[in-house]
């Protein structure tokens, strides 16, 4: 029996894995096309995926959803840092079952701040309201890097009071790393971009800006 040409190309491609090279900071924009990405080549038939991670971080809630996401699929995750992965980013990379470094890489670990919108009157509740969720913010990032390193809440949550940076070699000895690895991805493979036109500069991850109330 003899199959087209066309269907013996799907079939190989689909069992290579897609690279998509996630060059961006994480916001609603870009894990909603991480995201697409994914489901679009699942329904192809991929079922091994390598994202290569460079981020400044970002938001809070797009990062956790992104990672439930990843770490929720049927479907093998390789994540790779390619240049810089900071706060929400480390996250989003520890959805990969196994997680690589280029040796001239960084993993920045910072804390969650939020904003507010113009001149918003605060009053206890709601600014207790806040530092709840802040509170629970860091637990939930914390708990996460916990449960990928083998390192207590405590530890990480101490990491990112004191913005600790972590080369290749000290996150490898962490457990955040797996393998420090130069080569990215096989010739041939097929390579997804996700990337903002102008990435902010780098500052902790963020809850999105609060709406005044009404009294």
């Amino acid at each position: 029996m003899r199959f087209p040409h066309s269907a013996i190309f799907a079939t190989i491609n689909a069992m290579k894995p897609v690279v998509i090279r996630f060059f961006a900071p994480v916001m609603d924009a870009t894990v909603n096309a991480l995201m697409s990405a994914v489901d679009q080549r699942m329904k192809q038939g991929t079922r091994d995926f390598i994202i290569l991670v460079s981020s400044p971080g970002g938001s809070v809630v797009h990062g956790l959803s992104a990672y439930n996401y990843l770490k929720g699929l049927p479907a093998s995750i390789t994540t790779h840092n390619f240049g810089s992965v900071d706060s929400i980013g480390i996250v989003i990379y520890c959805a990969g079952s196994k997680r690589l470094s280029v040796p001239q890489a960084r993993f920045l670990f910072h804390g969650v701040n939020v904003q507010f919108r113009g001149e918003q009157n605060l009053d206890e509740k709601l600014l207790e309201e806040r530092l709840g969720g802040l509170r629970i913010d860091v637990e939930n990032i914390a708990g996460v890097i916990a449960a990928n390193t083998g390192k207590s809440t405590k530890e990480i949550t101490d990491a990112m009071i004191e913005r600790m940076v972590l080369n290749p070699e000290q996150a490898q000895s962490w457990g955040l790393v797996h393998e420090i690895k130069s080569e990215l991805f096989e010739a041939g493979s097929e390579v997804i971009a996700i990337q903002a036109q102008q990435q902010p500069p780098q500052h902790p991850p963020q809850h999105p800006p609060q709406q005044p109330r009404k009294p």
